[in-house]
């Protein structure tokens, strides 16, 4: 049975959905990253860049949650355009998530929510970026239901990963400056996939307090002993 090495992260939420939609059969192996278990030999073994997600199939092993949804998309020839010119719709649109809203995103959240102490360019330079990527989504999402076009795609699951954690970013105000995005983002609530993988997360708990082993664990880097 395939593993899933998972944290209630916006990366791991991505695959949990696809997993669900293909209806696979799986088991959930937590990673608590505020604990540090991200950092042991065994899990290193299979993502030697300490990071979830990953997925164990039979002998291969696959961890970065893009590379997770194209290789099960591909494999279970679901949730691809057969279309060439759509499905190269599909995969611009999936990589803008990949090396645009979801590292902007991530920064965004650290130096608002994770930084020892606020730096003002640094805030302003990632929420501003977070907030031009989500005008350049709602502009598509005005034009198309899904990313690729009329039909569901991988695309759609990585937007929603990040989209679900907006409100860490904008605060209360959420989507609401992004029609489309938002009314995107109640379509997939809808989805029974959807709703599946955020039960499986709501049935894991992980540590929540970012305290110094939580801060050592998430970045090793800024721990003075490690240099």
């Amino acid at each position: 049975m395939m593993e899933f090495y998972f944290h209630a992260t916006p990366n791991s939420m991505k695959v949990a959905v696809l997993l669900q939609e293909l209806e696979l059969p799986f088991t959930v192996k937590p990673i608590d990253i505020f604990k540090g278990e991200q950092h042991s030999s065994a899990f290193k073994a299979i993502n030697p860049n300490a990071k979830v997600p990953a997925i164990v199939d039979g002998k291969t092993v696959v961890f970065d949650s893009h590379a997770i949804l194209l290789y099960l998309a591909d494999r279970h020839g679901a949730f691809l355009p057969e279309d060439r010119t759509e499905y190269a719709t599909m995969l611009s649109w999936l990589m803008l998530v990949a090396t645009g809203l979801s590292p902007f995103s991530g920064q965004a959240i650290h130096f608002m929510h994770y930084a020892p102490e606020q730096i003002p360019y640094a805030i302003n330079r990632y929420t501003k970026e977070v907030a031009r990527h989500y005008a350049v989504l709602d502009q598509r999402l005005a034009q198309t239901r899904y990313l690729a076009g009329d039909n569901y795609t991988i695309a759609d699951m990585a937007l929603w990963g990040w989209a679900a954690s907006a409100g860490y970013i904008f605060g209360a105000d959420g989507l609401t400056a992004y029609p489309n995005v938002e009314r995107f983002m109640a379509e997939m609530a809808a989805r029974p996939a959807v709703q599946r993988a955020l039960e499986m997360k709501l049935a894991h708990v992980f540590k929540g307090e970012l305290d110094d082993q939580a801060r050592k664990a998430m970045f090793p880097q800024n721990d003075k002993r490690a240099a």
